[in-house]
C-alpha cells in the first residue's frame, strides 16, 4: 500500500484519518522529523536504563511491583514478560476496524517523541497496518486506566511474533502473519513494552469511530424528524427561528434551521393551515429541536474531548528534553465520561424518534389521513404495527446502555491503581448504542416515508422529498404485508453509508 496518505509527524490525527486507515485501508508512513524526535528521547531512556537510579517503567517492575529494580541485563525479559503477562483479554474479538484504529492511535502517540522508544518500534506497527495484519484482540479486559493494558498487549504480542492475527479474513498465528508479510519479530528493549500498552488507544479508537458513525446518524435523525412533521400533519410554525434564538442553545438553533430547510416548499404543511382544529402538536413533534439540539450539543462537547485525545501522548513515564517524568496520562476518564455522555444522548435521540412512530401509527387523531399502523387494509393487513414494538425494544436496551460505566470504580494492582475509568466499557456500550439507535431512526424513516404516500398528490419540502426518493430506491411502498426486517436493514444501511447526509 502507498504510505503517503496518512503521515505520522507528531500533529494530531483527525477522525477522518482514523476512519481512512481503519475502514478503508489507506497507508501510513512516518515523517523524518518524528523519527529524529524519537531518537533523541530514546537516548535519554537508554541512559536511564543503564544507570543505577530506579526509574519507573525503565528499570523497575510495574504497578504494585514498581519498588523492585531490574538490572540492565534483564530488561529485555522484563518488557517481553510485561506484554505476555498482560495479554489477559477475554470475550469476542474486537472488530478489525477497531483494532486498526487502535494501532494507528498508538503509532501516532509514539511518533510525538515523548515515549522514549526506538523509531524501529514505530516502523513495526506501521508495517502491520500497511500489510493488513490485524492482531486478534478480545474485547474485554481493560479498566480504562494505566492504559488499555490487556487489549494493547494482544496487539504487542503480534509485534514480537506471538499471539494471533487476522490477515485477509484468515486467522493465523502472529508469527505466521509476520512471515507472510516478510516481516521479522521485533525484540523489545527498555521501556518499549510499557510504551506499547500504557495508553488510551482502544478507548480513543472506539470514540473516534463512534463519532464518525454518529455524524451520519444525526443527519438521518433530523431528516426523519422533518419528514415526521408532514407525515403527522404537524405544523412548521414551531420551527420559527425567533423561538429558538431566544433559547440561546446552538444545537437547538441548528436543528430548527435544518428542519426548516428540509420542509421548505411543502404543500402538505400549507394544506392544513386553515380549519385545523388542533391547537398544539405533541412534544415529540413540537420539541424536536430542543431534544435533538441537546443531543447535538452533547456530541459536540464529546467530540472536542476526542479530537484533543487524537493529538495526545498517553503512556508513562514521558521524556521531556533530558528529563523523565511520571504522571497519569494513561487514565481514560476524559474519554469515559465523553462516551458515556454520547450514549445518554443517543438514548434521547432514539427515544423521541420512537414516540413519533407511535404517534403516527396510533392514528388516534381523526384529522390525519394515515390508516392505523399504515395498514394497506386495516384488519386484513397489520402494516407496520410491529416496527413500533421493535423500536420500543431497542429504546429499552438503549436505556441500559446509557447507564454510565465511568461512575463505577473497581481498584486494581493491589490498590496502587485505586481509581479506574472503565472507559473501555464505555466504548463497547457506545458501539452497540450507535448500532441500535441507527435501527430506531431507520424504523422512523420507514414509517414516515410510507405515511408520506398517503398525503399524495401533495408533496413535502424539497429536502424531505429528496430523502424520500433515496429511501424508495431501497424500499418500495407497502401494498400488502411483508416482513419489515429487510426494509429496516436496508434503510439502516443508507444511514450507515451517509446516503441521507
Amino acid at each position: 500500500m502507498p504510505c503517503d496518505q496518512v503521515t505520522l509527524d507528531g500533529s494530531p490525527l483527525s477522525i477522518t484519518q482514523v476512519v481512512a486507515v481503519a475502514r478503508q485501508g489507506v497507508g501510513v508512513c512516518v515523517s523524518d522529523e518524528s523519527a529524529h524526535r524519537m531518537a533523541a528521547s530514546r537516548a535519554i531512556v537508554e541512559q536511564a536504563a543503564a544507570g543505577s537510579e530506579a526509574v519507573y517503567g525503565i528499570n523497575t517492575g510495574f504497578g504494585a511491583l514498581s519498588r523492585k529494580q531490574i538490572d540492565p541485563e534483564s530488561n529485555r525479559h522484563l518488557q517481553l514478560n510485561l506484554v505476555r503477562s498482560h495479554a489477559a483479554g477475554v470475550g469476542d474479538p474486537l472488530p478489525v476496524e477497531t483494532v486498526r484504529a487502535m494501532m494507528l492511535l498508538l503509532a501516532g502517540s509514539l511518533a510525538r517523541g515523548c515515549s522514549g522508544v526506538r523509531p524501529l518500534l514505530l516502523e513495526q506497527i506501521v508495517g502491520l497496518l500497511n500489510a493488513g495484519i490485524s492482531p486478534e484482540v478480545p474485547e474485554l479486559g481493560s479498566v480504562g486506566a494505566s492504559g488499555d493494558l490487556a487489549p494493547l498487549s494482544h496487539v504487542a504480542l503480534v509485534l514480537v511474533g506471538e499471539g494471533d492475527a487476522v490477515v485477509d479474513g484468515d486467522r493465523m498465528s502472529g508469527a505466521d502473519a509476520l512471515a507472510k508479510a516478510g516481516m521479522q519479530p521485533i525484540v523489545l528493549e527498555a521501556k518499549e513494552g510499557l510504551a506499547l500498552i500504557n495508553g488510551t488507544h482502544l478507548m480513543a479508537a472506539q470514540a473516534a469511530l463512534g463519532l464518525a458513525d454518529i455524524e451520519h446518524l444525526m443527519d438521518a435523525a433530523i431528516v426523519a424528524a422533518a419528514m415526521a412533521v408532514d407525515a403527522c400533519l404537524g405544523t412548521d410554525a414551531t420551527l420559527d427561528a425567533r423561538v429558538h434564538d431566544v433559547r440561546c442553545q446552538p444545537g437547538q438553533i441548528e436543528v430548527a434551521r435544518r428542519m426548516r430547510e428540509l420542509l421548505a416548499g411543502s404543500t402538505i404543511v400549507t394544506s392544513h393551515v386553515e380549519d385545523d382544529p388542533r391547537v398544539q402538536d405533541p412534544y415529540s413533534l413540537r420539541a424536536t429541536p430542543q431534544v435533538l439540539g441537546a443531543v447535538l450539543d452533547s456530541i459536540s462537547a464529546a467530540r472536542c474531548v476526542v479530537e484533543r485525545e487524537l493529538g495526545a501522548v498517553t503512556d508513562n513515564p514521558l521524556v521531556f528534553g533530558d528529563e523523565i517524568r511520571s504522571g497519569g496520562n494513561f487514565h481514560g476518564m476524559p474519554l469515559a465520561i465523553a462516551m458515556d455522555s454520547i450514549a445518554i444522548a443517543l438514548a434521547s435521540a432514539a427515544g423521541i424518534s420512537e414516540r413519533r412512530v407511535y404517534w403516527l401509527q396510533a392514528a388516534h387523531d381523526d384529522f390525519n389521513r394515515v390508516p392505523t399502523h399504515l395498514s394497506p387494509e386495516p384488519g386484513l393487513h397489520s402494516g407496520l404495527m410491529i416496527t413500533q414494538y421493535t423500536a420500543a425494544a431497542c429504546c429499552n436496551e438503549l436505556r441500559l446502555l446509557a447507564t454510565p460505566a465511568s461512575v463505577g470504580n473497581i481498584p486494581t494492582a493491589a490498590g496502587i491503581e485505586d481509581y479506574n475509568s472503565m472507559g473501555a466499557t464505555s466504548g463497547l456500550k457506545l458501539r452497540r448504542a450507535v448500532l441500535i439507535a441507527r435501527k430506531v431512526i431507520a424504523i422512523e424513516l420507514l414509517t414516515m416515508s410510507e405515511a408520506i404516500e398517503h398525503h399524495r398528490p401533495l408533496a413535502s419540502g424539497d429536502g424531505v422529498e429528496a430523502a424520500h426518493a433515496i429511501i424508495r430506491e431501497a424500499v418500495p411502498p407497502l401494498t400488502e404485508d411483508r416482513p419489515p426486517a429487510p426494509d429496516i436493514e436496508a434503510i439502516a444501511g443508507l444511514i450507515r453509508r451517509g446516503a441521507l447526509s
